[in-house]
């Protein structure tokens, strides 16, 4: 071959190094790893262990979508043999999708420390007896995996922390002056999903990191809320994810205040609501929109209408002539087991999140038809707030008290009110914001803004308790005063391996994942053409992965015996940033084909070029 010889290769006018010698033990002397030892006037200069090698890495891609695999990053990281299902919900990590995984883990730990929280670890299996003084025990619900140990003592799966470390924090944090203190640890959880989905997404065992902060007052625990909100934004820039934070509700967890991480994405679960001029942005089960301006129409006389079998609110408004904006429907829920009404406009839709909140409820659901005939004696689709047969209490959204001449039930089957108008007709109810935003609403916080609607996936929550936990399992501290005082707490969780497949729902194209460079697993794939047959070529590519090696890049070397498409594929598939490829003819030519994952075209470098051009990247 032109310009290469196995006796001293050289690639172009270089010249290459020499293989010593082959060996099928490792440094222990365990038959496991290949190594080549390349030497250069006599001297080893690098090694090329087979850990690096597609030939030795176990890498089971599939050609197959599985059937079971809907999501994008689903389908993705079981083809390119990240991930294996073991049963529903569970998951085993393969050797590529462990190499990605600690690379997130990598960048949560650096911005932990950063933020000044200490590692911990603390148990899967936690006793019962925590969770019932928290009251979490029944009220979390079935997603908690309960289980009984040999003295028939019951335990359960942590999903969470809160109880634990709060039961840590009792025994062992006495004086103020202990304070503040941020501990973390990142550990698997599980929850029982009833319905476990999205591969990783929605998985049942899943990792996260999770800290938990004390404080002696509010202020202490504002300020390190603020610094674990930026090492949140820190971690998910670091890992080259288009993110937003937003204002969330504190769910299952409690607390007064929090905020949501979402990686955005067409196929995230939630609704993510952001202003067009401002930094507004919320989980939709919060946002809020300006209010409506009053409206300025001149009242028209109020008069019930014939409506026979008209039930919804757009065969209302068609039959009467109006928009579904100039209807009020009203919808009986039940709170806490008492009964309420809701006003709404017609065009709105009800946020139970928001509803549960205004009505100040544990739990809240819409009445079932059987409980709205036993207690109105009306079907739905006919009832209104206007001559009531039995007295409820109502509550109105802004939107629906803003409207004049307006259409509702008139609480007779088969028959609306049309026109009516508040304090006129019917007195105004008590006023809440009980409805979702919608794009195009005026933003709550900036004159010009309107807000539009974003899908995200969430894989971070930062939320101040307040002393929701440390009040009920007595986590308390000597103050300045030299009395108890019952201490405040923050809690920070990130989905560690929820970021894996967000990751992937943001970066992939038909041919297969296009890793951030933060998260691949590796830096730089080399294709080795006809490594088998051709020596030369394949020292070449040694030679070149240790030189990237050296200055800190992370390296694949394809020297399988494959078809050349069949490589290309597969670094496709599993999205390394960079690709390299070596043949007899470029070894030739003294030049490497270089395409980066996200372009179609390949170029045509020099060693020194490709090495430049890879170190700048990384730069």
């Amino acid at each position: 071959m032109p310009g290469a010889s196995w006796g001293g290769i050289r690639f172009g006018n270089h010249a290459l190094w020499q293989p010593k010698a082959a060996s099928m033990s490792n440094h222990d002397g365990c038959p496991l790893l290949q190594r080549l030892v390349f030497t250069y006037t006599g001297h080893i200069i690098f090694t090329a262990s087979s850990r690096m090698r597609a030939s030795q890495l176990f890498l089971p891609t599939l050609k197959e979508t599985p059937a079971e695999a809907e999501l994008v990053s689903h389908q993705l990281l079981l083809r390119g043999g990240f991930i294996r299902r073991l049963a529903s919900g569970l998951y085993t990590w393969l050797p590529l999708g462990l190499l990605v995984l600690r690379r997130v883990e990598a960048v949560v730990r650096e911005e932990m420390e950063r933020a000044g929280a200490q590692e911990i670890l603390m148990p899967v299996v936690q006793p019962a007896e925590l969770w019932q003084e928290s009251g979490r025990w029944e009220m979390y619900g079935p997603e908690l995996l309960r289980l009984k140990d040999r003295h028939q003592r019951d335990f359960c799966l942590g999903p969470t922390h809160e109880e634990v470390i709060s039961d840590l924090a009792r025994r062992e944090l006495r004086s103020y002056r202990q304070l503040p203190i941020n501990l973390y640890q990142i550990q698997t959880k599980f929850r029982d999903e009833i319905r476990p989905r999205f591969g990783l997404m929605r998985a049942r065992e899943f990792l996260m990191k999770d800290a938990y902060s004390f404080h002696i007052d509010q202020a202490s625990l504002q300020e390190t809320y603020q610094a674990m909100y930026d090492a949140y934004s820190r971690v998910f820039a670091r890992l080259g994810l288009e993110f937003r934070a937003v204002d969330a509700d504190t769910g299952a967890i409690g607390g007064k205040a929090s905020h949501e991480f979402h990686v955005l994405a067409d196929s995230g679960e939630d609704a993510i609501v952001h202003c067009s001029a401002c930094d507004y942005a919320a989980n939709q089960e919060l946002a809020r929109s300006a209010p409506d301006p009053q409206s300025s129409a001149a009242p028209l006389p109020a008069e019930r209408a014939s409506t026979p079998g008209i039930r919804s609110v757009e065969a209302q408004a068609k039959q009467l002539g109006i928009t579904p904006g100039q209807v009020v429907k009203t919808l009986l829920v039940m709170a806490d087991d008492t009964p309420h009404l809701l006003l709404l406009r017609g065009d709105d839709e009800l946020n139970l999140i928001k509803a549960t909140h205004a009505l100040d409820a544990q739990s809240l659901r819409l009445a079932t038809a059987e409980e709205t005939q036993d207690l109105l004696g009306i079907p739905f689709g006919f009832i209104g707030p206007k001559d009531l047969p039995v007295p409820v209490p109502i509550l109105a959204d802004h939107r629906a008290l803003a409207l004049h001449n307006f259409s509702t039930g008139a609480n007779v089957v088969d028959e609306h009110w049309l026109n009516l108008n508040w304090e006129r007709d019917l007195p105004r109810p008590p006023a809440a914001d009980l409805r979702n935003v919608q794009a195009g609403d005026a933003c709550p916080h900036c004159a010009t803004g309107v807000l539009g609607i974003r899908r995200g996936i969430e894989v971070g929550h930062v939320f101040q308790l307040g002393t929701r936990y440390s009040e009920k399992l007595g986590v308390k501290v000597l103050n300045e005063a030299g009395k108890d005082q019952i201490v405040l707490m923050g809690c920070y969780g990130i989905g560690v391996s929820r970021i894996v497949a967000a990751a992937v729902e943001q970066n992939f194209d038909e041919r297969g994942i296009c890793w951030p460079a933060a998260l691949a697993p590796f830096d730089v794939g080399i294709v080795a053409i006809q490594a088998k047959k051709s020596p030369a070529v394949l020292a070449a590519a040694a030679a070149m992965t240790a030189q990237l090696e050296a200055q800190g890049l992370r390296v694949l070397l394809d020297d399988r015996d494959e078809r050349p498409g069949v490589q290309f594929a597969t670094l496709d598939l599993i999205g390394l940033p960079h690709r390299l490829v070596i043949s007899d003819k470029t070894l030739a030519q003294g030049v490497w084909e270089y395409r980066a994952r996200r372009e179609s075209d390949s170029r045509l470098l020099s060693e020194a070029e490709v090495v430049a051009l890879l170190l700048g990247e990384r730069a």
